[in-house]
């Protein structure tokens, strides 16, 4: 199990347009041969958008992107038609296949703060897709098959525990609270990435949300080059 730290997320963004970025993976301008991806997430941003804040129509192509909303509201549009308004709570799902672009958004007047992941499809191509699932319930497995991958959502008690998935790649994304994880105690922006998981259990030590991705074995699939979420 390989533990990684929020503090030491690569900082990008663009704070004087109001939009501060932290980055877990090799990402943009920030190149990391090391860390380029690991099971199917290619990358997982935590992104703080002010009010008015947002980023541009940019494109998307061969990434599964999957978007959870920590607090505020995210306004996306594309330009396959899609439209919307994703709150805490909701799961989003753009599966950007042979090429889209999109716009995301502060239209609200308090802060937005949201974790996006990347994964890689199984196999490039093809037309591209969108889903919003409202209030996911608790422990609801989500499940995006293009990447081979299945996101389970766990909002836990204080002394609560849950199961790790038995998985090939297991990474851990702490959002809220603190857990413990295999022996080790991950706070908010905290991850850990678990190879060949198998009989772990997280436990919270105080109210938590946590995002767990099981994860098949992939072969080798491309990386996105362009730097926006």
């Amino acid at each position: 199990m390989d533990v990684r730290r929020s503090a030491e997320r690569y900082r990008g963004g663009d704070p004087a347009a109001g939009i501060e970025s932290l980055h877990a993976f090799s990402f943009g301008p920030h190149y990391d041969p090391d860390n380029l991806r690991f099971g199917a997430v290619i990358a997982c941003n935590e992104e703080t958008l002010a009010p008015g804040a947002g980023f541009d129509e940019h494109p998307h192509s061969h990434t599964e992107i999957v978007t959870w909303v920590v607090e505020g509201e995210l306004t996306h549009r594309d330009t396959a038609g899609h439209e919307s308004l994703v709150r805490p709570g909701d799961v989003q799902r753009l599966s950007s296949a042979g090429g889209v672009r999109h716009v995301e958004r502060n239209a609200g007047d308090v802060p937005l703060r949201f974790v996006q992941m990347w994964l890689a499809p199984l196999e490039p191509g093809g037309e591209p897709a969108y889903d919003l699932v409202h209030g996911i319930a608790d422990s609801t497995p989500y499940a995006v098959p293009e990447a081979a991958a299945m996101l389970h959502v766990r909002r836990l008690a204080p002394g609560e525990r849950t199961a790790v998935p038995d998985a090939a790649f297991v990474y851990a994304q702490v959002v809220r609270g603190e857990v413990v994880l295999g022996g080790r105690t991950l706070g908010p922006g905290d991850s850990a990435r678990v190879t060949d998981a198998q009989d772990l259990e997280a436990v919270a030590m105080e109210a938590a949300e946590l995002l767990l991705w099981e994860m098949a074995r992939p072969r080798v699939g491309p990386h996105p080059s362009d730097g926006a979420p």
